[in-house]
């Protein structure tokens, strides 16, 4: 059976080496998404890829170092590499939660300059902050002073009227100044006024063009690619003008291309698991979930895409989203569900 290592909270501190932690591979990576990409869900993609690089949720600095920092920060050991994603603009408070990250041996600190939610916005972090890169820069220096882990920024191509090729530039070139190497550029700019989070996923256009421009100027940074990217040829072909490809809401909702990408990417010989391989490794691992109390549709709503595709699918999401949150729920409501979609 698969356990959680999450009964002992992670409180020693990082033994990762420098050359350790900038050792991982950020040429395939999951995004960070609020609601979405929390422990349970990092550990099903683990289970689908051993090489792609993992991110939380954004953790707000105030939630750290003013809430429960046990549950905001374990994870289960398998899901390294992982990255932990946090959303602040106080160096300081940056500062301490990047020692937190090291404590728990994170394998990357990312700061998010992205998000363009009224919530976010209300906080002074997230995309706004690409309004005052000297701020983002000290930002990072706060963070990388404090921890051997490396911190990266996620960010747009710009922000309502600010969105020329040379703002972009003269905002990398700030933070980089200050020694940041990994900028992960999602291809849309953010309108912070007028756009809800999800209209500006959506209604701003790709310009992909713009983030292969930035790999030539700043060839010596590394330059992760973002944003509308759906298929594992997609990201191939990204890969021959930037560094790295991070996927969001595809890798999400349909999460078995997720199998191909060790082998696709990373050039892997390992044969991929089988949608049934991995179904039963999660299948373990929330048996000793439900032990400790976790309810059951905490964990099964990440896995609802498994069989997307597959002739039955729909009947496989139907009864687990029918019946995972009914009381005593167990992993048997997943042995019916792939009934179900067998027999159909």
């Amino acid at each position: 059976m698969v356990r959680s290592t999450d009964e002992q909270p992670h409180t020693i501190m990082s033994t990762h080496s420098t050359t350790a932690s900038t050792s991982i591979s950020r040429r395939f990576s999951v995004a960070p998404m609020m609601d979405y990409t929390d422990r349970y869900c990092r550990y099903f993609h683990r289970l689908l890829s051993k090489e792609t690089l993992l991110y939380t949720e954004m953790v707000t600095t105030g939630a750290l170092i003013h809430g429960d920092q046990y549950r905001h920060l374990h994870y289960h050991e398998s899901e390294h590499p992982i990255a932990l994603q946090l959303g602040g603009s106080d160096p300081k408070e940056l500062a301490i939660c990047a020692g937190l990250a090291s404590d728990y041996q994170y394998d990357e600190i990312n700061l998010n300059c992205g998000c363009p939610s009224d919530r976010v916005q209300s906080g002074k972090f997230g995309a706004t902050l690409m309004k005052d890169a000297s701020l983002v820069a000290d930002c990072f220096q706060a963070m990388q002073g404090v921890s051997n882990i490396p911190v990266t920024i996620k960010h747009r191509i710009g922000i309502d009227e600010q969105d020329s090729y040379q703002f972009l530039c003269d905002f990398i070139g700030t933070v980089a100044a200050a020694g940041c190497q990994t900028f992960i550029v999602h291809a849309r700019k953010a309108w912070l006024k007028g756009l809800s989070p999800k209209q500006n996923r959506e209604v701003p256009p790709l310009d992909y063009d713009r983030i292969y421009q930035l790999k030539q100027d700043f060839p010596e940074l590394e330059i992760i690619i973002n944003g509308g990217i759906k298929t594992l040829d997609e990201a191939v072909d990204h890969l021959n003008h930037v560094d790295g490809v991070m996927m969001g809401r595809e890798a999400y909702h349909n999460p078995y291309l997720l199998a191909d990408v060790d082998r696709t990417i990373y050039h892997s010989d390992r044969s991929p698991p089988t949608r049934l391989q991995v179904l039963e490794q999660f299948s373990n691992f929330v048996r000793g979930e439900l032990e400790s109390g976790i309810k059951l549709s905490h964990m099964t709503r990440h896995i609802l895409g498994l069989y997307q595709g597959v002739p039955g699918a729909r009947k496989f999401r139907r009864h687990i989203s029918e019946n995972a949150h009914l009381p005593g729920a167990d992993t048997d409501v997943l042995l019916q569900a792939l009934s179900a979609m067998n027999n159909r």
